[in-house]
């Protein structure tokens, strides 16, 4: 009777965590959808106004500075040009939809992580659910998949209540919080702005290229050797012959051969181009003969071959790579538009950290402020040296408020602890806390909040590094991802090699490594530990309660698995 008890309160607990998330996903659906602003062609350059407010015109007047199109109204805003300035319907306008029941229309979090507390019952219910739901059935002490740095129920500060976000509704389902962040990116894309050639490596494009001539856009030879008119023997002509940008246009008489180079424009009437080693010359009759059958329009390069003026090269979406550039330079353009690179502010909480030498006297080296910088820059993102903060809630206020990124990520102190301000912060600044913990291990104590005013979004890792690395796959790539209009990864799906535990009711990221045509766990993958990922090449998701040997699961793949050389330095 107890085992059917059990299975029908987590089926309820599911289908509740799935409600949350339609709600919340349809939430998201109903904010404007702007695309990218054309960029503002007028050349102006931008200014800053103050401190967190940036006025700028379209057109990036020289790449690699902060100034872009549209405006910035606040600490942290984004306003694109003709983009609205509020995600929330005018009162009185009838095309306004009232929210869904138990969906929470946007708002400022209260101290409890809910809803502000003049809202009406409906506005109350959670969005996503947030934090753990404790199972008297599971002792976490003995689950090798227990993320320390989350505890459900903590005891009170000492001189203090209870901790302000200590009840919270259940958290988000790991899919369902991915979808939210790369659609929330997507509501709010950056101003596109124009890049010569030479800076655009890395980013998307935000207009279409679109072929400016026809590729080829005369007919050339493909190789070095001899151009002929009509059919053979040919009478050689006199002179060096044509070569690449100094061809003539004169005709070639029926009978007739000429040198041609590779790349050089065909004359006139030309039938094909002979291979030097497939001709013989006869110098003392001055005449050619072909060593093979010559067929008309051979070793051509037709006007055309590639595209014909007015063809799409390359869609809106696609990632500038070094073969992009060629074709771009190729088909006549001088620069491209494309999306900003998001700019993100990452603070470092926890006074315990060392940014130096040997861990000591119960201080700990910092292992993720060296990690996510170039980690985000590896997806296209422009990344401020990370600053670190200790577990000053002032600071972090400070900081936030000020912070002109389009992203802000902040790592440790989502918890409930005495000095995890994160939630106590979010609330006294009034932000919108969208998502409040997520089933996923490690990583569960992660969030997902936007800042007042139209302001960026915050992520919130967890403090302890792999948890962090969960959260940052989890929320932070697919919100980098939307905001600046890059495709998602074709998802697919790999058979593990051995058996793989999980939690009961949570998703479990586990780090893997490619064999074959399977995928091996790797050992230490504790949630305070590196050393598994940094011999990964993705993280398999493990569903709840653990999977077979053979079973394909969904593959992450990490950024730098697949990349090329240039990855790096494309982003730096």
């Amino acid at each position: 009777m107890t085992s059917h008890r059990g299975d029908a309160r987590a089926a309820e607990e599911r289908a509740a965590e799935e409600r949350a998330v339609e709600q919340a996903l349809a939430l998201v659906a109903r904010r404007p959808q702007a695309p990218y602003p054309p960029p503002d062609r007028s050349g102006e350059a931008g200014k800053r106004t103050e401190p967190g407010t940036r006025t700028e015109p379209g057109v990036h007047p020289e790449p690699g500075t902060h100034p872009e199109p549209g405006k910035r109204t606040g600490p942290g805003t984004h306003t694109a040009p003709g983009a609205p300035t509020s995600s929330a319907p005018a009162q009185g306008d009838p095309g306004a939809e009232a929210p869904e029941p138990g969906c929470r229309p946007p708002g400022p979090v209260s101290r409890n992580g809910s809803a502000s507390a003049d809202a009406g019952p409906a506005d109350t219910a959670p969005v996503h659910g947030t934090g753990p739901t404790h199972d008297p059935t599971h002792d976490p002490t003995h689950d090798p998949t227990h993320d320390p740095t989350h505890d459900p129920t903590p005891a009170p500060a000492h001189g203090r209540s209870a901790s302000p976000h200590a009840h919270r509704p259940r958290a988000a389902a790991w899919d369902g919080a991915r979808a939210l962040a790369e659609r929330l990116g997507r509501t709010a894309p950056l101003a596109a702005h124009r890049l010569p050639l030479d800076r655009a490596l890395g980013h998307v494009l935000a207009e279409a290229v679109v072929a400016l001539t026809d590729l080829p856009s005369f007919d050339t030879s493909a190789m070095d050797g001899w151009v002929v008119a009509g059919p053979g023997p040919w009478t050689v002509r006199e002179g060096e012959g044509l070569l690449a940008g100094r061809g003539s246009s004169e005709p070639l008489p029926d009978g007739h051969a000429l040198r041609i180079a590779t790349g050089a424009r065909l004359p006139a009437d030309a039938t094909a181009v002979i291979r030097s080693e497939h001709a013989h010359c006869d110098e003392a009759k001055g005449l050619l003969h072909a060593t093979r059958d010559v067929v008309p329009g051979q070793d051509i390069r037709p006007r055309g071959q590639e595209c014909r003026s007015g063809d799409e090269l390359l869609p809106v979406g696609t990632v500038v790579t070094p073969p992009v550039l060629g074709l771009a330079a190729a088909a006549g353009y001088d620069a491209l538009v494309a999306v900003p690179r998001p700019r993100v502010d990452v603070f470092v909480l926890g006074d315990e950290l060392l940014t130096a030498g040997l861990p000591r006297e119960g201080l700990i080296r910092d292992a993720l402020g060296p990690m996510l910088a170039p980690w985000l820059r590896s997806l296209g993102a422009e990344v401020a040296e990370p600053r670190r903060l200790g577990d000053d809630a002032d600071a972090l206020r400070e900081a936030l408020v000020t912070s002109d990124a389009d992203l802000i990520l902040t790592t440790g102190g989502t918890a409930a602890g005495p000095v995890d301000h994160v939630h106590p912060v979010l609330a006294r600044i009034g932000a919108e806390l969208l998502i409040d913990g997520v089933a996923v291990r490690p990583g569960h104590p992660m969030l997902l909040a936007q800042l007042p005013d139209g302001g960026p979004c915050l992520v919130g890792l967890p403090g302890n590094p792999l948890a962090a690395v969960s959260g940052l796959l989890t929320l932070a790539e697919p919100l980098l991802r939307g905001i600046a209009g890059r495709p998602a990864q074709d998802r697919y799906r790999a058979a593990v090699h051995e058996e793989v535990h999980a939690h009961p009711h949570d998703t479990r990221l586990i780090p893997v490594v490619h064999r074959d045509d399977s995928v091996v766990p790797l050992h230490y993958n504790g949630p305070a530990m590196l050393r598994g990922i940094a011999a990964a090449d993705g993280l398999a998701v493990v569903p709840p309660g653990g999977v077979r040997s053979g079973t394909e699961v969904e593959i992450l793949d990490l950024p730098w698995a697949s990349a090329s050389p240039w990855t790096e330095g494309c982003f730096t």
